[in-house]
């Protein structure tokens, strides 16, 4: 390709709007251009890019033995209804009608339609294993799209599914698709962690999220540098110290305070650390009302809330309910005295005495309350978030905390989705089961904003060379040196019959301005033809490497063939 033809308006400002860098780059280098909050159309540069992920994804999905087909955007909501997630993604789920006011929704996931097709199709056995997959695009109401392509209501993703007789086929499914993913992300040249995650949310029971520590993520996992262990946040557990000898009992003491509703409002009210008081949250759902019991400067992990009680739509209660179970508006909830509900608190709620609880009533707070005396508890669980410093559940190591960014999660769904949809096979005895199930995603157009987190300077992206636009730039200083035109010429049609993807900077443009744009599209390696053409000589370089190098230009192509080849097998 020659530059004087390609479409790639640079920006020289960086716009207003752009608070990432990879938003940033993504823009000011022309790879994509905002059309709505959270929708972006991928200009030459960004598709070149994103074809190019897509195709390392591809080729290990079928590598690992997963076909691709490629499924409808447009769903009957009805069979989302099937499986009970119509209600439980709320208004993330883009809904539309037509003429006839049927209702559908955009794809933001394709369980359903998936798990829809295979039980309409498989009848035995024999026709399991099977894994499908798709690349498409996918469609969800983000209430605050963010960072350009780390977060939109429309982007592109890879979704696999596993069907499997029985649990044993599950776990060898989801061993494939875990070494396929470790092989993708090293392809792509990307510093990618695997962590373990939370399934509730799917419906699952196991799964594993990819991330790249990324300072900007808006996940975060922890992590145990003694032993390995590492997890999502939702997911992360730790260890309890040892339980501290019990304070003595106080005497349970009424305190008034009006309008004190939050813990910082009461920790500075009664003069106490939050770490003494405990929360009462009470949540809803599936016709029962839980209260859960943490610290005060603890943060619930509804996650964890929801494995322990198996209520997938647990919502925090509405303010009817609460004052319905409480007697008291929202800020007074305690656990003393409280009825109708079931109670489950925090293990760390347990090395506490003589704490500082909700008193049920409007604007009262109890002082030196204790369990067992006050109240009784009816489970123990892990239910807040990890926080650094906590010890690790596997060893006598602490852990630390990292920000990251999501780009692959698998899980082992079960039957989740063919039980409540109807999928089932006839196995070799005769019997009617249901198909156990796996899903596999990857974000395909975040991994390209994740790529430029990963990979910048001040003057803007550096590709891993899998993925760039094109690997080599040949750079003519002064198109007007009819030396210097000829021989970028020359190496330019070389590189091209050696099969390597590369750009000819042929614009009339100072040489300033081509270095400023060659470094910020990022393209991996470069070929300058200046002053020393009419000698047979040029520099090389590679993109983020300090110097360059003088070459004979008649060994431009085979240095790039094998820098090309070196980094490619250094990746595989």
């Amino acid at each position: 390709m020659r530059a004087t033809r390609l479409f790639f308006p640079t920006l020289r400002e960086v716009p207003a709007d752009a608070e990432l860098v990879s938003h940033q780059l993504l823009l000011r280098g022309g790879f994509i251009r905002r059309l709505a909050a959270g929708v972006y159309s991928f200009l030459p540069l960004g598709w070149r890019v994103l074809h190019k992920v897509e195709q390392i994804v591809r080729e290990e999905m079928d590598r690992a033995g997963a076909q691709e087909l490629l499924l409808p955007t447009l769903h009957p909501v009805e069979l989302w209804a099937q499986s009970g997630r119509s209600e439980t993604w709320g208004p993330e789920l883009i809904r539309v009608s037509d003429r006839a006011e049927r209702e559908y929704c955009l794809g933001a996931t394709h369980e359903e339609v998936m798990t829809d097709l295979v039980r309409a199709e498989v009848r035995s056995y024999r026709e399991l294993p099977l894994m499908l997959y798709q690349i498409q695009t996918k469609f969800r109401d983000e209430p605050r799209p963010r960072g350009g392509l780390i977060r939109g209501r429309e982007f592109v993703m890879k979704d696999a599914y596993s069907f499997d007789r029985d649990y044993a086929g599950l776990d060898e499914s989801f061993r494939k698709m875990d070494e396929a993913y470790t092989r993708t992300f090293r392809r792509l040249g990307l510093t990618v962690r695997a962590v373990e995650a939370e399934a509730a949310s799917m419906g699952g029971t196991e799964a594993k999220e990819f991330v790249l520590p990324s300072e900007v993520g808006e996940g975060r996992f922890f992590s145990c540098p003694s032993c390995g262990y590492a997890a999502s946040e939702e997911k992360a557990d730790y260890r309890l110290p040892e339980a501290r000898p019990d304070e003595e009992p106080q005497p349970l003491k009424r305190v008034e305070t009006p309008g004190m509703r939050t813990i910082e409002q009461v920790s500075g009210f009664l003069g106490v650390s939050a770490d003494r008081l405990v929360k009462t949250l009470i949540y809803e759902g599936e016709g029962q009302v839980v209260a859960a019991l943490v610290r005060g400067d603890r943060d619930l992990n509804e996650a964890k809330l929801k494995a322990a009680t198996g209520i997938r739509t647990l919502a925090l209660a509405s303010e009817d309910t609460i004052r319905r179970v409480t007697g008291a508006p929202v800020g007074f909830a305690g656990p003393v005295g409280l009825r109708g509900v079931t109670l489950i608190a925090d293990e760390e709620v347990r090395l506490l005495s003589n704490f500082v609880t909700g008193g049920n009533e409007a604007d009262l707070h109890l002082v030196n309350v204790n369990r067992d005396r006050d109240f009784t508890v009816a489970r123990w669980e892990h239910l807040r978030f990890a926080v650094a410093g906590d010890l690790c559940p596997n060893c006598a190591g602490t852990l630390s905390e990292q920000a990251a960014i999501e780009l692959g999660h698998i899980f082992k769904l079960g039957t989740y989705y063919s039980a409540s949809m109807g999928a089932n096979f006839k196995d070799e005895d005769g019997r009617e089961k249901p198909i156990v199930m796996g899903s596999y995603g990857i974000g395909a157009s975040r991994i390209v904003a994740a790529a430029v987190e990963q990979g910048h300077d001040q003057n803007g992206i550096i590709w891993p060379l899998p993925i760039a636009p094109y690997q080599v730039v040949v750079v003519v200083i002064n198109m007007t040196d009819p030396a210097q035109a000829s021989l970028a010429e020359e190496i330019y049609q070389g590189l091209g019959r050696a099969g390597v993807e590369v750009l000819l900077d042929d614009r009339d443009e100072r040489p300033g301005v081509k270095f400023k744009d060659v470094d910020l599209v990022g393209i991996p390696l470069h070929v300058v033809v200046g002053k020393r053409a009419g000698e047979g000589q040029v520099e090389v370089r590679r993109r983020g490497v300090e110097g360059a190098e003088l070459i004979p230009a008649a060994q431009a192509v085979t240095w790039a063939q094998e820098t090309i080849s070196a980094e490619l097998e250094r990746l595989a």
